[in-house]
């Protein structure tokens, strides 16, 4: 018991450390994954949302600590109960994410087997967040991966006598205390900037006509076709990967259903649209291209609004093409431009891509023939070089 104790101390730890740090790398992102899941839609909790960001960070924050604390062998009593209350919440949300999606009649919750066919495109929530943009989990591998976690813990919860300090009291008080205001500034600095790592397909260097590409030689998506026909009075059916069954019968329907999406780009949404046409390709072929980036106009920083129109005529008089991105409505796409007297127009894009793109609001974008060359926060707009 003893070793089994230190070996699940050992790995609880450095993955809380790991999956807390990557997450408080973008509390922002948390933010929004959490959103998800207190919308009407998906747990109903829609009062939380307004706070989700707080939420965000108190709970990354507090990841990252334990993990420490585990290690360090610091408040064993205080650090396993706080884990076991941890992982009983993100493996209902886990849980939740796997469960909620399409069950087909004559399929267990249980059925794991059945369950790995289904496309992840039917969740509610179809990522739970837990290793941010960094990793990506189907809901069942997330799922799975909790549900052993919660042994490991209760491993640590039944032989807490075996978990001692590694130091003495002195260094292990400082380095748990470091441990905390360490985190919470680097939450701090992130929010007040950008994410320090930038694992998202729009990151510095990245090609946006090459991620949003398919290769010629991409793996296609497997279907399975259930086709219905009515044969001597009785419906009967018969499976297909597509092609039509040679049956002699009347046809009734056919259903489909995905086995493999095959391959899918990194980039599936983005465009730059105007109220009449899909202008992606006339932009993303310039060679000095400034966006900036505001998810919504009516949520955007007035400090950072403050801030664009000296920041953009400077950027028109150097030869940028500079334009704007937001999902919001024609209404708040003028009245912007009027109270800020700027010289660009502003595009349509979906409000979950342009978050994607950059945690900030506003924020500047500069691509060159759609490489991204540069992303910065409204703060640091004075630090931008043109």
């Amino acid at each position: 018991m003893k070793y089994l104790v230190h070996l699940s101390r050992i790995f609880v730890g450095i993955l809380f450390i790991i999956s807390g740090f990557i997450k408080l790398n973008d509390p922002l992102g948390f933010s929004y994954k959490l959103q998800e899941y207190f919308s009407s839609d998906v747990l109903n909790l829609e009062f939380f949302i307004p706070y989700a960001l707080g939420i965000s960070v108190i709970v990354v924050v507090f990841e990252v600590v334990v993990g420490v604390f585990l290690l360090l062998g610091y408040k064993p009593k205080f650090t396993i109960w706080s884990l076991l209350l941890m992982i009983v919440f993100f493996t209902f949300l886990t849980g939740y994410t796997y469960l909620t999606g399409y069950v087909p009649q004559g399929v267990s919750f249980l059925d794991f087997s059945s369950w790995e066919a289904f496309s992840s495109s039917q969740m509610k929530v179809q990522d739970c967040g837990c290793f941010g943009d960094a990793l990506k989990l189907t809901p069942l591998e997330s799922f799975i991966k909790d549900l052993i976690l919660l042994v490991l813990i209760l491993i640590l919860f039944f032989g807490l006598k075996h978990i001692k300090p590694i130091f003495a009291k002195l260094p292990t008080t400082v380095l748990a205390l470091l441990s905390f205001v360490i985190s919470l500034w680097f939450g701090y600095y992130v929010l007040m900037h950008l994410p320090s790592i930038d694992f998202r397909a729009y990151k510095i260097g990245n090609n946006l006509q090459e991620q949003m590409a398919i290769p010629a030689d991409a793996q296609k998506p497997i279907l399975e076709y259930t086709w219905t026909f009515n044969v001597n009075g009785e419906e009967q059916e018969f499976v297909t990967n597509g092609s039509y069954p040679n049956v002699e019968g009347e046809y009734v329907g056919v259903e489909t259903k995905t086995l493999d999406e095959g391959y899918i780009p990194p980039i599936q949404d983005f465009s730059i649209e105007s109220d009449d046409e899909d202008l992606t390709t006339y932009f993303l072929e310039k060679d000095k291209l400034l966006i900036v980036a505001m998810y919504n106009i009516t949520k955007g920083e007035v400090e950072g609004k403050n801030k664009l129109k000296t920041f953009t005529d400077n950027a028109i008089k150097k030869g940028y093409t500079v334009i704007g991105l937001t999902s919001s409505g024609a209404e708040e796409k003028e009245l912007l431009k009027h109270e800020y007297n700027l010289n660009f127009d502003f595009y349509l894009c979906d409000e979950k891509v342009i978050k994607t793109i950059i945690r900030s609001n506003p924020g500047i974008v500069i691509l060159n023939k759609g490489t991204v060359i540069s992303k910065t926060h409204w703060n640091d707009i004075e630090d931008i070089e043109l």
